[in-house]
């Protein structure tokens, strides 16, 4: 799958290539960029870069005023902080009032291991997914990551974008193209649908190279858009494969992805539903490959469950 690189830093490499396009175009970051990404922006246009210290509160609320007069802001920090801390005035200034506000929130899930339990944040697609008018994505790898920029400025209205801080391997390529509310295949199977999203995507891509040894035919569905959510292939898909599905998600398992796709199964039949998730507990603070051995979250405990699905 070749080099590793942080879909914080493949967004942001997206972003300054629209910008070059769209003199509209603004990154707003809360005295973070070297974390998020949102430097890279920094140093092409300075001129179109606003930091506005340590005050996520106030990080949304200017972004909502800059859109408000024909700015497209795109506004970071990391997620724990910024839906967290801004979470009000997203209800408010952006979602409620359908206003075209981008939100990106990098460090999520427990891969930024190092930065401990309260900077890792597991609740944010719970919390984003609740919102009205919102959109919700979430890219996979560096070069999805990079194109979510252009899919961000064509719709109209708040969209929130996670991204992580370790570098993962490329699944998908320069030229797979993205269509907002659209699942997408990178695996065709029979035996289980592995259904994932972020870096779980990754993950899920070595777990079915691990499967196949076993004799086990895994489909992947790449999950970048999840809210609105492409439930008609996620339903076609599943009952492809006998109704035997597993989700992966890097987040809480309560209000997640996870629930999403359980939702949408609901009235079809004969579903054997698993799960990989952060079991309803804060990270913690340790090695990045330690920490996802504890909680799970590795090619291994994906073929794990595969398997009980396929043995069911």
């Amino acid at each position: 799958m070749g080099e590793k690189r942080a879909t914080r830093h493949g967004f942001y490499d997206g972003l300054v290539a629209l910008a070059r396009d769209h003199e509209d175009v603004y990154a707003v970051d809360a005295d973070l960029g070297s974390a998020t990404g949102s430097s890279i922006f920094q140093k092409a246009f300075p001129e179109r870069y606003i930091d506005v210290g340590i005050a996520e509160q106030n990080l949304v609320g200017i972004s909502a005023g800059l859109a408000r007069v024909g700015i497209v802001p795109f506004c970071s920090s990391m997620a724990v902080f910024v839906v967290g801390r801004g979470f009000e005035i997203i209800r408010n200034a952006v979602a409620y009032s359908r206003i075209n506000v981008k939100i990106i929130g990098s460090h999520t899930g427990i891969t930024a291991a190092s930065d401990g339990g309260s900077h890792q944040a597991i609740a944010d697609l719970a919390a984003m997914r609740a919102l009205p008018n919102m959109v919700v994505l979430s890219p996979c790898d560096y070069n999805q990551a990079k194109k979510m920029a252009s899919v961000m400025y064509s719709h109209e209205g708040p969209v929130y974008l996670r991204t992580s801080r370790e570098p993962v391997e490329n699944v998908t390529s320069e030229e797979d193209e993205i269509t907002l509310g659209r699942a997408q295949k990178l695996r065709s199977g029979k035996d289980v649908c592995i259904i994932a999203t972020g870096m779980m995507t990754v993950l899920a891509v070595r777990a079915s190279q691990i499967l196949e040894s076993e004799g086990i035919d895994a489909t992947i569905i790449n999950i970048h858009t999840i809210k609105p959510l492409d439930t008609e292939s996620i339903r076609e898909e599943v009952i492809a494969c006998n109704g035997r599905v597993v989700v992966c998600e890097e987040a809480n398992m309560f209000g997640g992805l996870s629930e999403a796709v359980a939702s949408s199964l609901v009235e079809e039949n004969d579903i054997v539903f698993a799960q990989v998730a952060i079991e309803d507990r804060f990270g913690q603070s340790g090695a990045t490959a330690t920490i996802l051995e504890e909680y799970g979250v590795t090619p291994e405990g994906i073929a794990q469950k595969a398997r009980r699905v396929v043995h069911h």
